[in-house]
């Protein structure tokens, strides 16, 4: 398998101009991923008065196995990491991170903090809530620079994810100074949160010349301003910044003006795709129904998908009785299908692997940061819904979409009813989109409420 080609207005974002910052947001489906790569070997190219030095940035090291395959058989010479991989390397260069500098898994520091911050006396219901309210809240508040108390207040969360009501902010920042305070007296100065903005910080101090010309980003939705932020002073004023995302995929739900994140686009300079090249139009008709559901509503550049001229069947719904027999008849079709084609199964949460796996051929190939190379062809994968984002497979299948799983009770919980939605919804739409031909969506009892109610989009059955 060589690179794709770039197709019809794909080649003109190949070659938009190589200096400043460019935005170009397309639906899944749009070959965003394609032209990143292309766009990366142009400006790097040495036969082009704008070469230098081109880094290729994307979010997850799944994606960064299956972007350096891509270059490879491409013949395409570019640095491809993650983010994170670039802020510690150049975070090292500077004398400013130790090798085991960073906090990794905050959860015990988080409880802790709470329960110091609940020892003092204190008596606020915010203090009861789950780790992962404090998680998320943590990361937005590292992700877009939030430096005080007071800014934190004042701030106005947009659109439906403004969990934290402003009376709950003060005790919040409290508890975020005390972790703060627990993890810098463990030696640790960051998290994978908060080392965007050291990264900014060093970048405003370094008169030296930048390492890279040129930086492209992929799958850039999932980037928190704070990066984006910070690979805006990564580049030279001769140099460009090209963000490629789409916004329908924002798994953290960053809502965020392009000022806010450091990039200086004008409304008429981002480039819109909505050609959809990966699915068929029954899938493509899905997935537009999915991102027009009421949970997504008020996110930013929903691009929504024309449809493929490409034909296909229906997605097919399967109801079970039980879990133990969605899991067999889901990995055994599966498995069948995975002789010519390429096959993946996608799963809401990690820990719903051990529902499958027993099932499974030492053969299936899962989707995680360690894949020590991406392996091309007809074959099993697994994985989640976040680790396959701009993969696609042939067929693809969403087990265990039962309206008890998504969303889970514990998730509704602790976001609420609307939070919990849209933070699932946007994940299912990511595997929707994966399929090029084939899509079973299954459950056990009712399916979720997250699947459109128009019958018309399905092939419904139950075993």
């Amino acid at each position: 398998m060589g690179l794709p080609k770039p197709v019809g207005r794909q080649a003109d974002v190949v070659y938009l101009p190589a200096r400043g910052h460019t935005v170009v947001l397309g639906t899944a489906g749009s070959g965003k991923t394609v032209m990143a790569i292309h766009r990366a070997a142009h400006l790097a190219h040495p036969a082009t008065d704008h070469n230098g030095r081109t880094l290729l940035l994307t979010f997850n090291n799944t994606l960064v196995r299956f972007l350096n395959y891509l270059a490879v058989t491409g013949g395409i010479s570019v640095r491809v990491e993650t983010y994170h991989r670039f802020a510690r390397g150049y975070l090292s260069s500077r004398g400013l991170l130790s090798s085991c500098g960073i906090l990794s898994d905050r959860d015990d520091t988080i409880t802790r903090a709470v329960s110091t911050v609940a020892a003092t006396g204190v008596r606020d219901p915010v203090l009861l809530r789950g780790i992962d309210f404090f998680k998320d809240e943590f990361t937005w508040l590292s992700g877009h620079g939030i430096s005080n108390e007071s800014e934190y207040i004042d701030t106005e969360r947009i659109g439906r994810s403004a969990r934290a009501a402003k009376a709950q902010r003060p005790m919040i920042w409290r508890v975020f100074e005390q972790y703060r305070n627990l993890r810098n007296a463990a030696g640790l100065r960051y998290d994978w949160d908060d080392i965007a903005s050291a990264v900014i910080a060093a970048f405003e101090q370094d008169g030296s010349g930048r390492l890279y010309r040129h930086i492209v980003v992929d799958e850039g939705q999932d980037f928190s301003p704070q990066m984006l932020r910070s690979l805006a002073l990564a580049i030279p004023a001769d140099g460009s910044l090209t963000f490629f995302g789409d916004a329908a995929q924002q798994i953290y739900g960053q809502r965020m003006s392009w000022k806010h994140a450091g990039l200086n686009v004008r409304p008429q300079q981002i480039v819109y795709f909505t050609a959809n090249y990966r699915n068929t139009r029954a899938i493509a008709r899905l997935a537009l129904a999915i991102a027009t559901m009421p949970y997504y509503a008020g996110s930013l550049d929903i691009i929504a998908p024309e449809q493929p001229r490409a034909e296909g069947p229906k997605p097919t719904i399967v109801s079970f009785a039980n879990e133990i027999d969605e899991a067999r008849f889901i990995t055994a079709r599966a498995t069948a299908a995975a002789s010519n084609q390429s096959i993946a199964i996608l799963l809401r949460r990690r820990e719903d692997e051990r529902l499958i796996k027993p099932y499974l051929s030492q053969s299936s190939i899962r989707l995680h940061r360690q894949m020590a190379a991406w392996r091309a062809g007809a074959g099993l994968y697994f994985g989640t819904y976040h680790a396959a984002k701009s993969l696609e497979f042939d067929q693809v299948f969403l087990p265990f979409a039962s309206s008890n799983r998504m969303p889970c009770q514990a998730d509704v919980a602790e976001f609420g009813k609307d939070e919990a939605l849209t933070r699932v919804g946007k994940l299912l739409y990511v595997g929707v989109t994966r399929a090029k031909a084939g899509l079973v969506i299954s459950c056990t009892g009712d399916h979720s409420e997250l699947l459109p109610p128009d019958p018309d989009l399905y092939t419904v059955a139950s075993l």
